[in-house]
Parts: C-alpha cells; structure tokens; sequence
C-alpha cells in the first residue's frame, strides 16, 4: 500500500496532509512514513520464504537515529560504512553481532572501535587493509572475522558515479586474484576467513546483472573450496532499485513511465535467492535505498515564478544543499503538488536558491502550473537525502518529520543560524 496519495486534492502521508504539516514544521522538510518504511523491511524478509539469512540494512542511504531505531525494531542489522555509522547503529538498537563494516578506507582507530565492539564481520577491500586488521587484532587481543569484497567486473548499467563492481572502480579486490589474496589471509594470525562479499552498484533495475553477479560468486565459492579456503558466508550486497518515475498517477498529474514493471527488493531476492542458496553458505544482503528512498518526500514551497522568454523557472526554497542527488548524477525525482487546483500542465525548471547552475530538481519538467505560496513534494527523497545535505551557502539543513497514521514527531529539528558558528 503506497502511503502518500491524494485525498479529496490534498496530498497525503499516510492519514496527514502534507500541506498541514508543511504549515507546522517549515520547509524545506524531509517527511517520512513510519508505515512505508516497516512494510519495506517486511517485504524484504518475506521474499527469503523462511530461508536462514541476515539482512543488513546499509546505514549511508538514511542515518537519522530514529529511523535506524525502527528498522533494528524490524529485526534487521546494519552495515556501516564508518566510526560514526557504527556508533548510531549501535546507540539506536542493532546488535553488534548484526553489525557489518564496509568501505575501502578504513582507519586505523575505527577498524580498533569496531574490534572493541566485536561486530558480526569487516567487508575487506585490499590486501594492505588484510595485513593492517591484522595488525590492530593482534594488539587488541582478538581475530578479526572477515569477508573479501570481490569487484566482478559486472557492469550493472547504473550511473558511472553510483558503479561499483567494474574494473575501474576503487571497490573490491580482482575477482582472479581472490584465491591469492586469500591464501595471504590464511597466513595472518588474527585474521579469521568467513567468506566473500560483492556488491555491484546502487539504483540497478536491470535483474540480469544481479543473476550474473550470483552465478559469478556461486563459481568462486567452488573454486576457493576447491583450494582449501573456507567459505562459510556469502553477502550478496545491495542495490536493488525502486521506482523513482511515475511513483505517484493521478489524472492531475503528468504521466510518468516507470522504470520497470514489478520492480522491487523482493522481486530481485525471489530470483537470485535460488542460486545464492546452492552455495551452502550463509546468506547476507544490504538493502538501503529500497527500504528507506520511497518511504519519504522532501517538502518545498513556491518563492517565485521567474519567466525570461526562453524558460519558464519555479523557484522554490529547497536547494542543492538539501537533496543533491539530481544536481550530482541527474538523478529524476517525481515532483508533484502538496494541493491539486485541476492547474493547467507547463514545461518549467524547478530550481534552488543556491548560487549554481546546477542547483536544480526538475529541467524542462511537465508540471502543473505552480504559484508563489505553493507547496511541492519531491517524492522517493528517504535516501541519500538528508545524509548527503550540507551548509553550503550558509543554508540551514531541515527539519526530519516521522508521521504514523494520524499523528507526526519532529525526529530532527531544523538547524539554528547560530549552530553555524559551531
């Protein structure tokens, strides 16, 4: 069940008006249903039909601690890719024996906080990061579990920015050299071999490159058995896309074409899990948008029309600074009106007051007619939102609303003019 819709013209989450809500918090404001993101995580753990397997949901796509407090409450863990990340997953309730750490630049102090914290498992990405685990465990007093991250070479068809698993990219060690690399590990004495890792990009719809990527770890898992290295578990990573077009059809807003058809998580587990589970091994993933992305919007109101004969721009008062994501990949986002007018539909730029070029939501965007006072939504804003928003040009970050059913909480209060100072 989508949770924003439109009630009698008003744009809704879950059983509030977002209108309502904009009126009381501000904007710009990031509004996130309790509902959606509890049915995401369901979802997800249904599509295992009961197979043993550990969900780790990827900390980056939303850090906020109240909506990592409700997905531990899910019975999820956490893959982290920092000290920080660490430290909030474990204040807002994530067992640290669910608790995964990923990233190609570990330091030294946070490879110690994570060893002090005897997470589930560190996601290993080159063989100097082996010897310098290493190094740390040994003077800590304890083995270090650990799973080789395996770049396969798999071009997944996303954003070159948001590629993680082609040759080029810094994830990962070779997957020809897997077996040298762990036959090093083998020789380390506070290194303890669980298994291998991949994870080959983010917002992929294409479920082919995910069947490649299981048949490729499901034939190094033999090879590296075959060469007497223990391979106990297997985690497959994430990225699996949501449909970020066409997410909201009403008739007083313009068509969208989604992505693709029956696209979701569950969809993409359903039909790798088959190959995954021939391995034997213990089967992790690390979801994050796909729990969190369609689970929010970022509220934004009108400040000006601006039409200059060539183009026709809304200028709002959300920027850059608040949700980067179409001003550093082009990413799409839905942008629809919080009051539906049955307002006639124009080609415009939704744009930001920062002072670049790139400050913008939507170019050459079919919208209904927006006026001065107007609130927009951006819809699909729960990931790498908030966590990727700045200060620039002085700008204050938002305020975070959670609504459940009737009623919303402010789970982080917009920041004063005078935290600038900090």
């Amino acid at each position: 069940m989508n949770s924003f819709f439109y009630d009698a013209g008003s744009f809704t989450c879950e059983q509030v008006s977002l209108s309502k809500v904009a009126e009381q918090f501000g904007t710009p404001l990031y509004v996130y249903s309790k509902r959606a993101i509890i049915e995401n995580c369901h979802s997800i753990e249904e599509a295992f039909e009961g197979f043993p397997h550990l969900t780790t949901y990827a900390v980056k796509a939303n850090s906020n601690v109240h909506i990592l407090k409700l997905i531990a409450e899910q019975g999820l863990g956490a893959d982290v890719g920092s000290k920080g990340e660490m430290f909030l997953a474990l204040k807002a309730g994530f067992s640290p024996a669910t608790v995964s750490f990923s990233g190609v630049g570990k330091r030294d102090d946070e490879i110690e906080y994570a060893l002090q914290q005897d997470i589930l498992a560190f996601n290993v990405e080159s063989e100097q990061e082996l010897e310098v685990i290493n190094t740390i465990a040994r003077r800590v007093g304890t083995k270090a579990r650990i799973l080789l991250r395996l770049n396969l070479d798999i071009d997944a068809g996303t954003h070159e920015y948001i590629s993680t698993s082609k040759k080029q990219n810094k994830f990962g060690v070779a997957s020809q050299c897997a077996v040298a690399v762990l036959k090093q590990a083998q020789q380390l004495s506070h290194i303890d071999i669980r298994g291998i890792h991949s994870h080959i990009g983010s917002q992929i719809t294409n479920v082919e490159a995910f069947v490649a990527a299981a048949n490729a770890l499901g034939t190094l898992v033999e090879e590296l058995r075959t060469e007497q290295i223990p391979v106990h578990d297997l985690d497959f990573g994430g990225g699996f896309g949501i449909q970020y077009h066409g997410f909201i059809a009403h008739p007083q807003v313009p068509f969208e074409k989604p992505e693709a058809n029956g696209l979701s998580a569950a969809a993409f587990i359903k039909t790798v899990l088959p190959i995954l589970k021939e391995t034997g091994c213990s089967i992790s993933i690390q979801p994050g948008r796909s729990i969190v992305a369609d689970a929010a919007v970022l509220l934004t109101k009108v400040l000006y029309r601006k039409e200059t004969g060539e183009r026709t721009f809304i200028v709002v008062d959300s920027g850059m600074n608040d949700l980067i994501r179409p001003s550093l990949y082009q990413a799409h986002h839905q942008i629809v009106p919080a009051e539906l007018k049955n307002a006639k539909f124009e080609r415009v730029d939704v744009v930001g007051p920062c002072c670049e070029s790139g400050d913008f939501f939507a170019q050459e965007r079919a919208l209904p007619r927006a006026e001065r006072g107007d609130y927009l939504a951006l819809m699909c804003a729960g990931a790498y939102g908030y966590v990727l928003s700045s200060n620039y040009n002085a700008r204050l970050r938002p305020a975070e609303v959670l609504v459940d059913r009737e009623s919303c909480s402010l789970i982080r209060e917009r920041e004063k003019i005078e935290q600038l100072l900090d």
